[in-house]
Parts: C-alpha cells; structure tokens; sequence
C-alpha cells in the first residue's frame, strides 16, 4: 500500500446472536429503575462456549477480509492486535490466521478484559514500547455485544 492511516475497515453484526452475549438492562428499552437493578438486569449475560465460537469465527473472517482488500499475506503485518477479552480467543484466531507469536501483541495478562477499550490500549502501549513503528502495518480485530465485529489494516 502507498497510502498512511486507514487501508479499509470490515464490521459485521448479526443480531439474531444478540443473546449469546448482551445486557438485557440499559438504553431506551429497560432504562434503570430500582427494580431493574435488583433484577440484576445491568450486568452482561453471556453464553461462554457459543461466543468463543462465534468470536474466533467473526474475527478471522473480518482479518482475512481486510486482508484481501489490501492484497496483503498475514506475513507483511508487523502487530496483531486483537480484541483483548480472552487468551484463548486471541490463541485460537492468531492461529487460525497464521500469526506468529512475534506478531500478535497481547496486554491481557497486565490489564485483563478492557471491554471496547481493549484494541485502543494495545495500541498506544505497542506505539510507546516501541513495537510499532512509523511506516508498520497494523492488523486490529474486534468482537462484542450484539454480536458485532471488526477489522481494520492501518498503517502507522
């Protein structure tokens, strides 16, 4: 690529999943009321062993997307940042991707689960370490409530 910044960004959503991983209290549909909140209804619900599924799946489909559309091999990205929630979703979709260990940047272990926080996090700390460097190609991906997911191929 010869251009800076954003090459392309892939999003999905499917909300027929919506209940594999969502927070039935909240927004403009159950706003927070006493009984809600001792209904327990502002906490997030989550089918564990669907939403890995779903979340290996999603973020390799969207990598391998934004991938394509920037007629790029795994081999010509420097970081692998991926959606920090759990090390054997991050394990099982760098694998899947054919990322090296070198490539994939991990802050789970000192930060744990940042929600959508996560990718913005690694980022900044990869920036500051000195992983990333003006020039690098960077590969993002994303999993959250809803089901929705992303990926998104920057260049530094």
């Amino acid at each position: 690529p010869n251009s800076h910044g954003l090459l392309t960004a892939v999003m999905g959503a499917d909300g027929s999943k919506g209940g594999l991983l969502h927070m039935p209290g909240g927004g403009s549909r159950c706003p927070a009321s006493a009984d809600s909140v001792a209904a327990k209804l502002h906490y997030l619900r989550m089918d564990g062993r669907e939403t890995f599924k779903n979340a290996v799946q999603a973020m390799y489909h969207a990598a391998q997307e934004a991938l394509r559309r920037c007629e790029l091999d795994i081999s010509k990205i420097k970081c692998v940042i991926p959606h920090q929630a759990n090390r054997r979703i991050i394990d099982a979709v760098g694998k899947r991707l054919g990322a090296t260990p070198e490539q994939l940047f991990i802050n789970l272990d000192r930060y744990g689960n940042t929600s959508a926080a996560s990718v913005a996090i690694a980022l900044d700390e990869a920036v500051s370490s000195g992983k990333i460097q003006r020039g690098d190609l960077i590969l993002m991906m994303v999993f959250g409530a809803g089901l929705t997911w992303g990926a998104a191929v920057i260049e530094w």
